[in-house]
């Protein structure tokens, strides 16, 4: 089985959606995601997205993203981001998405590393009120096509003479193998968190992208870059960690040992945080700290967070009327598939978005509410890039294509996932010791 398309795109979080939506409907879209479309972890964003609200903020929200990513940020990729936020904001209002208002003006949130409040939110399900009115207007574009349940075992590739991507190889949920022979391939498969026992991120996204670009040569950029975010809702259950959003401590939440005494800035950068945290857990002999909302108005707690206090009731914690206990986990990849500005690889007609793509934008640490807004600023980018040469760009002819890749190299789809595991853990140890 062969599938034709112009862009094929791995993914369907806020990276892809709005990808897709910047081609013109004469460009065919193929969209492929390993669960439904729905399960990827842009929708489980609590805090908001970052904007720049004036002129005179630039500066400021400048230096608070440097300062968070220890200055090894590519001030280029931040330049960009700050410069493109309000477009993307009006884009997204475009769409549908209903951002809190104070009367007729933006209501802006604060959260950790941020001299200011600059953050747009929804509630505290803001990645879900982007996502879901993303993915609402895409499936009512008639050029693009959304996959379920379908996952990417490869990509079909020249790595000498043309270093040319010309698709991907799936599988899908009976585990049927095929090719999606494609002019441009962009992968916006998520970050890496699957890999991990304590992750806020879905166990599927277990970043394969990231392994098959190390198969191909590449270009790969700080794969140990990996944050931790300081509050999740501590539980002995297993599976994925329920995120406490940057901006419960931002509105005010404050952060207690074992004797309910405050030990730390809330509000520094999250890496910080983190450290303090750890540091505080043992020196109390405790598996977590407690989080106190006492600082916070009860109307405030259920109108600006009321999926945290549903959840945080369903696991036996009152936050209105007590302390709820909080551990760090693996939250975000800063690191990743190496792009300049445009989302480009190193690979023609290959590029790579969102969490999956390092541009350099957050640089050794991410600022709390970038991820959203820098997903989307430079996957508009990859469209516009894309866009500039597809009308010049023809399929591979099909004898070709199919001479690149064997399909009974994929029959043993879980020694693969298995393979890739290994290859991405290994990549990261080697990495950390270089930075060592």
């Amino acid at each position: 089985m062969l599938k034709d398309t112009d862009v094929v795109i791995v993914g369907t979080g806020a990276a892809g959606l709005f990808c897709a939506l910047h081609f013109p409907e004469n460009v065919k879209i193929t969209m492929v995601t390993k669960e439904v479309a729905d399960k990827s972890d842009s929708f489980l964003a609590q805090g908001g997205m970052c904007m720049l609200r004036s002129d005179d903020d630039f500066d400021e929200y400048f230096e608070d993203t440097m300062r968070a990513g220890h200055y090894e940020n590519n001030t280029e990729s931040v330049e960009i981001m700050i410069n493109t936020s309000r477009k993307v904001a009006e884009e997204l209002i475009g769409y549908g998405v209903d951002f809190e208002m104070n009367g007729d003006e933006l209501a802006f949130t604060r959260e950790g590393g941020h001299s200011k409040p600059r953050i747009l939110f929804h509630k505290d399900i803001t990645g879900r009120e982007i996502t879901s009115k993303l993915l609402a207007n895409a499936k009512k574009r008639k050029n693009i096509e959304i996959i379920e349940y379908t996952s990417m075992l490869d990509i079909v590739c020249d790595e000498n003479s043309t270093n040319k991507c010309y698709g991907i190889v799936v599988a899908d949920k009976e585990n049927n193998i095929y090719a999606i022979r494609a002019k441009y391939t962009v992968l916006a498969c998520g970050g890496l968190g699957g890999l991990y026992k304590h992750s806020t991120n879905f166990r599927h996204i277990t970043g394969d992208a990231l392994a098959i670009a190390y198969k191909h040569n590449i270009h790969m950029k700080n794969i140990d870059y990996i944050q931790i975010h300081p509050t999740t809702l501590y539980s002995e259950k297993s599976g994925r960690r329920f995120l406490i959003s940057e901006s419960v401590r931002g509105e005010g939440a404050i952060l207690l040992n074992k004797d309910k005494e405050r030990f730390c800035d809330e509000l520094l950068p999250r890496d910080v945080v983190t450290a303090e945290i750890r540091k505080q857990m043992e020196k109390d002999d405790m598996p977590y700290v407690w989080l106190s909302m006492e600082n916070i108005p009860e109307e405030e707690i259920r109108s600006h967070f009321p999926n945290i206090l549903e959840q945080c009731l369903s696991e036996g914690y009152n936050p209105i009327d007590e302390c709820i206990p909080v551990v760090p986990a693996q939250h975000y990849f800063m690191g990743g598939i190496d792009v300049n500005s445009d989302s480009m690889t190193s690979m023609n007609n290959l590029y790579a978005i969102g969490e999956t793509s390092c541009n350099g934008v957050h640089g050794k640490n991410r600022l709390a509410s970038n991820s959203l807004l820098e997903s989307m600023v430079f996957a508009e980018r990859a469209a516009d890039a894309i866009k500039k040469d597809i009308t010049d760009e023809e399929l591979l002819d099909e004898e070709l294509f199919e001479n690149k890749y064997n399909i009974s190299d994929y029959n043993d789809i879980d020694k693969i996932k298995e393979d890739y595991k290994k290859i991405i853990l290994e990549e990261i140890e080697k990495e950390k010791k270089r930075h060592e």
